[in-house]
């Protein structure tokens, strides 16, 4: 009985609802399409207004497009919701009463959002800069409404939560004119330390994208029983960091190779007996 009355109202629903519903989802879907590439139409059309007005950089113009995309499509699903018959104060209130999960969710979205609108009135960094943001080290590629995607050295993609940055300490490395680069030369006992130090000021001062000013520090940094440990630190630009951390190390070993200087080595003492 159950079944042929289930049955019975199904064959209803369809012979007298079916013919409209059906066009419901047909232009439910034709909107999805149409509104999909409008959005993106304008979102274009927003982007070339903004690289050709030249007054607003790249960072501030990657938000304002990402916080237009969604101010959109939430248009564009309420208006398909409207064709449906479900009116915006009928969704409000479904959300509303969705429960304390999906509260607790957005206010964790919201969080980020906030911390985002700050980062982009506050400008620790922007796009771009290379930087330490929530432990993870890269450059930032695009700070969005509520993660900011950095692409560590490594070339791995990373978003961060936004609120996880502006809560942590945040370092760019980008923002001053020269970084120091930090590296250690070790040499054996019977070297003269000064020699070592005055032949590496030279080696070091040329190399590549290395800065004159500040000079190169070069010093004696610690004693080790193999023999003295110096210091090397050049300073470069941020962007060229690596190439002189590396050319640095070359430098050493061209430059200990040339003088003839022995490699160090643990000195053996006798055992007592």
């Amino acid at each position: 009985m159950n079944t042929a009355a289930n049955t019975e109202a199904i064959w209803h629903f369809l012979s007298t609802q079916g013919a409209d519903f059906g066009l419901k989802i047909l232009a439910a879907l034709a909107a999805w399409v149409v509104g999909r590439w409008l959005i993106n139409l304008l979102v274009r059309v927003f982007t070339a207004a903004l690289e050709r007005g030249k007054r607003i950089d790249s960072t501030l113009s990657t938000y304002l497009r990402s916080i237009l995309t969604v101010l959109l499509n939430i248009v564009l699903v309420l208006a398909i919701l409207d064709i449906f018959g479900i009116q915006t104060t009928s969704f409000a209130a479904l959300l509303a009463g969705a429960g304390l999960a999906i509260g607790t969710a957005w206010g964790g979205l919201l969080t980020h959002f906030a911390a985002g609108v700050f980062m982009q009135v506050l400008r620790p960094f922007k796009v771009g800069d290379f930087v330490q943001v929530g432990g993870v080290v890269g450059t930032v590629t695009e700070i969005g409404l509520f993660g900011t995607t950095v692409t560590t050295p490594d070339n791995v993609q990373t978003i961060v939560g936004n609120n996880k940055i502006f809560s942590d300490t945040i370092q760019n490395f980008s923002t001053l004119p020269h970084r120091r680069v930090d590296c250690v030369a070790k040499v054996a006992n019977s070297v003269d330390p000064l020699d070592a130090i005055a032949r590496l000021r030279s080696a070091v001062a040329a190399i590549p994208n290395v800065k004159a000013t500040p000079a190169p520090d070069i010093e004696i940094m610690s004693f080790t029983p193999e023999g003295p440990l110096l210091c090397v630190r050049p300073y470069a630009h941020t962007d060229h960091y690596w190439q002189v951390y590396f050319d640095t190390h070359k430098a050493v070993v061209a430059t200990f190779g040339a003088a003839g200087y022995p490699v160090p080595e643990t000195p053996i003492t006798p055992r007592n007996r």
